[in-house]
Parts: structure tokens; C-alpha cells; sequence
């Protein structure tokens, strides 16, 4: 029973922790004057990517003192983000939107910046796929691979920034819609409690993740399944999925390119700097449970990118990646 309420207790302080420092990133980018595009897939991907990111790099550098099970939890951590935004969030995307929209009602993207995300997700995701199958006594095309990946979302990073300045002109700027959370308390709307808000978020969630990582090894021995497993399927929906109710929150006020772009900017984020890490601190190799989840991801991203170059998106073809999500998670859990 401690084990269970340790996972919880973690759990809401990674949430809270989440909540701070996305706050945070909110203002900072009203600050810098950068659009809604820029926000949902740089700003508000990556602080709604940082516990899911902690987790794993709390697991590989600091985990539990069995370096087998940090190793399954990391990369069951790193696989499962993308996994589950390609799929379950997109999904939890479309029923918010459908009362309003209907089954055949239309999304409605920045179709450039929807496209670009997805597009550098499928490349970065296709190194870390390839990676699985280099052998280990190949370490300079590992490592090659891993830098690659670095390469890719810095390009991305410049690519993104390049287009925001259009954009704000087009009035599309980013507000933030809550005051700082310090601020509530009494103290100034200053740069230096913005960076006092950043900085506590951060460790909050450092804290948090360490305890996560405990809490599912505790947890793998109770119910008797792999690590691996409970990394891929309970990790990111616990410690990522509630941040993804900003997507919810954005269809429903019919902001869609925030609302994909939260989600598509994760993943090239995800898809892309983690993998890295994994390639390089960990064995990265095509089990039958992380192959299958590799391609359930890159078919529901591909399907994504078809419906992006068509130029519609309507809200059952996102059931698609759903019901991916559904066959995956029935497969490994009854095999």
C-alpha cells in the first residue's frame, strides 16, 4: 500500500510541479513577443514534456540501485511519450471537440506548422528506430545517430523561431491567460520571480521523477509485469497526459494550432532529444514490446502527416489513432 500512495504522492507532485513551470513558460513567451505557433510547439511542448523527460533521465543517471530496471524504465519512459501523444492525446483531442464539431466537423491547423512538426518527427523517429538494429560493437554509427537526433531539433528550434515573427504580425502572439503563480502571492511581475518560478518548477520536478521511478519498480514486483511495460503504458499517462489538457482546453476554445501544436511539438521533442539519450546510456534494442510500440507510433504519426498534406483534418479521423492506441496496449498486456 506505500508503494501504491509513494506513486501517488509523486504523482500529484510532478502535476503541481508541471502546472509552475508551464506558468512560467507562458509568461516568458509574452515576454519575448513570440506567436501562438512558437508557444504550443517550442514553449508549452517542452514544459508539458518535462516531467515525462525527467522521468526517464531521473532513471538511466539516478534510478533505483538495479541498473537493469532503470534501464527498461528509461526507455520504456522515452518510447512511450510519443506513443501515447500520437495516439491516446490526439484521440482525447477529437471527443473534446466532437459535441461542438460533430464526427465529420473540421480541425483547423496552421497546416505549415503542423506539417514541419510532423515531418521532423518522422525523420528524428526514424533514427531511433534504425538505431535499434546497429549492433553495440558499431559505436560510432550509434553515436553518430545520437548526435544526429540533436541536430535534427535544433534545426527544428531555428526553423520554428524563423517563422514567428510572421506570425505575431498576422496577430497570432502569445498572451498568457493567469497571472504568475508567484505573483498571487505578493510579489512583483518581475524577470527575476519569473526565473525564481522556472527554477522551482524545475526542481520540483526532479524531486518528483526520482520518487516516480521508485514508485513503478515497487510496483512492476507487486502486479508482476516487466518494467518496460509499465514504463511504456502508466508513465506517460500519468506524468504527461494531464498537461495535455491544454490541447483539450484550446480545441474546445477553437485555438487548433495551439491545440496540435502542443501535442505535435512534444513529439518531435521527445521523438527526438530523449531518444538520443537513450541510444547512448542504454542497450536500445528491438524487443518485440518497444519494436511493436516504435511502429504503432510511426503509422499514427504517418496518418497524421496524410490527413496534414490533404489540407482537411475532421474529427473521427483522429479516432484512427485512438483505436492504435487501444490495439497496442490489448496486445502486449495479454501477451
Amino acid at each position: 500500500m506505500s508503494t501504491w500512495l509513494l506513486l501517488l504522492a509523486m504523482l500529484v507532485l510532478i502535476v503541481i510541479a508541471a502546472e509552475v513551470f508551464t506558468n512560467a513558460l507562458e509568461h516568458l513567451g509574452e515576454r519575448l513577443r513570440i506567436s501562438e505557433g512558437v508557444t504550443g510547439s517550442l514553449f508549452a511542448a517542452v514544459a508539458t514534456a518535462m516531467p515525462e523527460s525527467m522521468v526517464p533521465l531521473v532513471a538511466i543517471l539516478a534510478g533505483t540501485d538495479d541498473a537493469h530496471v532503470n534501464e527498461e524504465i528509461g526507455v520504456g519512459a522515452i518510447l512511450g511519450a510519443p506513443l501515447m501523444l500520437s495516439t491516446l492525446a490526439l484521440c482525447l483531442m477529437a471527443i473534446a471537440a466532437l459535441h461542438q464539431r460533430g464526427l465529420r466537423g473540421a480541425l483547423s491547423p496552421e497546416r505549415g506548422g503542423l506539417r514541419r512538426d510532423l515531418h521532423f518527427f518522422l525523420v528524428a523517429f526514424g533514427f531511433s528506430l534504425a538505431a535499434m538494429f546497429i549492433p553495440h560493437e558499431v559505436p560510432v554509427v550509434r553515436a553518430g545517430l545520437a548526435i544526429g537526433l540533436v541536430v535534427i531539433y535544433f534545426l527544428y528550434v531555428m526553423m520554428t523561431l524563423r517563422v514567428s515573427a510572421d506570425l505575431v504580425a498576422d496577430g497570432h502572439a502569445t498572451q498568457a491567460h493567469n497571472p504568475l503563480f508567484l505573483c498571487r502571492l505578493g510579489l512583483p511581475d518581475t524577470r527575476m520571480v519569473l526565473g525564481a518560478q522556472l527554477v522551482a518548477g524545475f526542481v520540483l520536478l526532479v524531486v518528483g521523477a526520482k520518487g516516480f521511478v521508485h514508485g513503478i519498480h515497487g510496483i512492476s514486483e507487486v502486479v508482476g509485469l516487466s518494467a518496460l511495460v509499465l514504463s511504456l503504458l502508466i508513465i506517460p499517462v500519468a506524468t504527461e497526459l494531464p498537461e495535455k489538457v491544454n490541447s483539450i482546453l484550446w480545441i474546445r476554445r477553437r485555438k487548433d494550432t495551439l491545440a496540435f501544436g502542443n501535442i505535435t511539438g512534444a513529439m518531435v521533442f521527445q521523438g527526438s532529444l530523449l531518444p538520443a539519450l537513450g541510444i547512448t546510456l542504454t542497450p536500445w534494442t528491438p524487443s518485440p514490446v518497444v519494436l511493436s510500440g516504435v511502429l504503432v507510433t510511426y503509422a499514427a504519426a504517418v496518418w497524421l502527416t496524410v490527413l496534414a498534406h490533404r489540407g482537411q483534418i475532421q474529427v473521427w479521423h483522429l479516432f484512427v489513432n485512438g483505436a492504435l492506441y487501444v490495439a497496442y496496449v490489448t496486445t502486449i498486456v495479454a501477451f
